[in-house]
């Protein structure tokens, strides 16, 4: 019988080979089977000395834990200045823990700024998949570009992965993550393959649909080829939840409990620092990343504090389609909630880069889906919300923020448009330029919705939900071009892509023009 002592008295008296072979909590001469790096590697969040290193130990991903024991593992790491290794710049240990899936979060500090590395890591006799991370330009310096793709949205049951095996042949600095990594429920026609399992409510359900996610070797493949940065959206959780108000108007103290299981699902699987891991229900994802004089990109929460949506049907929560419904115009709700929107404010009135790219979830331009007189408006993203979107506007006024830029997700479908502070005026100057990008799998809005959204509104330049994809933007020190990439058949493991359209942005003139 192995006796029981602390982790902590493991560590303080480990020496080099040393590991305690009687400690209790400790695998400490690991022996698989087969493969326990199943999920791949990934790197995120970069800065000019490092990045997070992540992977997670699963054997067995659908079994509860992965098939891993109720115990540490030291995982080691490298990280090196070619792909075959021989320049090893930092090397380390990090525990793989069962509070945490036995994944591992690795916050490198001695890489130098703007160049590209390559680690991996060993655990027992098995080494991972090399994965390939890029650091940021220092603080100081404007480097030619910053070239990096957004995506969001892929439900895995509506189509393959294709839009990620294209980019990861593409030479980009960045992937950001817009939302929707994961969905908790299955819906729509015509699925391609299945979840294989119920909504998850429980730690280990969250757990074993992210592990399904993470097993599409397509995803893997982005994942190695470039750093990523992540932010949520509803089904990550539940559809259309906001804060503590469940699209099933749930108990909230039960409601709070499946957020914090997914949460930690979320931490677990993604490449995210140490800082990010929640503390129960609650989690800091918001933040901002520098990319020399180029380039600010501040990350937007805009699911944990938001107000709930306005004028929901009786008995629910969630959103609606509304025509007329005063409680939209509440001028304290609020999508980011009033600490996040005071970061952000500040965040921009201290940027001296030449773009500020504002990453959140959704549209954000008012899209209005009624034909003719009067207005209808679906209460989920910015048009529920329209004085903080108000606020935010003015912010941008106020800070006189360079290039702010608006990247979104959400709505499976692909716009373009003119942020104003008053969409109801075609004439209101222009304040930023929005982006949002279409989905990676999940099925569209019926287009006749997207049409009068853009017949209704001047300021929308483009829209379109016909096109499962992706977009790559470039910015340099003159100006912004965008490339929205559409799949030949997202339905199709094999698919292609190609570009869609294309749009340029002048430094110092806010609003994209087409140019094919």
């Amino acid at each position: 019988m192995i006796g029981r002592i602390s982790r902590r008295n493991v560590l303080v008296g480990m020496t080099g080979l040393a590991l305690a072979d009687f400690a209790p909590g400790v695998w400490a001469k690991p022996v698989f089977a087969s493969s326990p790096f199943t999920l791949g590697v990934a790197s995120g969040y970069p800065d000019p000395n490092g990045v997070c290193l992540w992977t997670r130990l699963a054997p067995e991903f659908p079994a509860p834990g992965g098939g891993m024991p109720p115990e540490a593992v030291m995982v080691s790491y490298e990280v090196a200045e070619d792909d075959g290794f021989k320049s090893i710049v930092d090397r380390g240990q990090a525990w793989a823990e069962p509070l945490f899936a036995h994944s591992v979060h690795v916050e490198t500090t001695k890489l130098a700024p703007g160049r590209d590395y390559w680690y991996r890591f060993h655990v027992g006799d098995v080494t991972s998949p090399v994965g390939r991370t890029r650091t940021a330009p220092p603080v100081d310096r404007t480097p030619d570009r910053l070239r990096f793709a957004f995506a969001s949205c892929q439900q895995y049951e509506h189509g393959y992965y294709g839009a990620y095996r294209n980019m990861a042949q593409d030479d980009l600095d960045l992937v950001i993550h817009l939302g929707d990594y994961i969905y908790e429920s299955s819906w729509g026609a015509n699925h391609v393959r299945s979840h294989g399992s119920p909504e998850p409510i429980t730690l280990d359900d969250y757990r074993a649909r992210y592990a399904l996610y993470k097993a599409d070797r397509d995803l893997q493949a982005a994942h190695a080829a470039f750093p990523w940065v992540a932010i949520w959206d509803d089904h990550e959780v539940e559809n259309d939840y906001a804060d503590d108000r469940s699209e099933n108007a749930d108990d909230p103290r039960w409601f709070a409990q499946r957020r914090a299981a997914a949460y930690q699902a979320w931490y677990e699987h993604m490449p995210a620092r140490r800082h990010m891991a929640p503390f129960g229900a609650f989690a800091r994802i918001y933040t901002n990343l520098k990319f020399g004089q180029i380039a600010e990109i501040n990350l937007l929460d805009d699911r944990q504090f938001r107000t709930p949506q306005p004028c929901p049907k009786p008995g629910r929560g969630g959103s609606s389609m509304v025509e007329n419904c005063e409680a939209r115009l509440d001028p304290k709700a609020t999508l980011l909630g009033e600490r996040q929107e005071a970061w952000l404010a500040a965040k921009l009135a201290s940027s001296k880069a030449r773009w500020n790219v504002l990453a959140q979830q959704t549209l954000m331009a008012q899209a209005d889906l009624k034909a003719g007189d009067g207005q209808k408006f679906y209460t989920d993203g910015w048009d529920g919300y329209p004085a903080a979107r108000e606020r935010l506007m003015d912010a941008l006024l106020a800070t006189k923020a360079a290039n702010p830029v608006v990247i979104g997700g959400d709505v499976h479908s692909c716009w373009v448009a003119d942020l104003k502070r008053d969409f109801n005026r075609p004439e209101s100057p222009t304040l930023a330029t929005e982006f949002c990008g279409t989905s990676i799998t999940s099925a569209p809005p019926p287009e006749e919705w997207i049409q009068t959204a853009k017949s209704e509104g001047p300021h929308i330049k483009f829209a379109t939900g016909l096109h499962r994809g992706y977009s790559v933007m470039t910015l340099t020190s003159r100006s912004l071009n965008m490339d929205i990439h559409a799949l030949a058949d997202h339905r199709d493991p094999d698919t292609k892509a190609s570009k869609l359209a294309s749009f340029v942005v002048e430094d110092g003139k806010p609003g994209a023009e087409r140019v094919s």
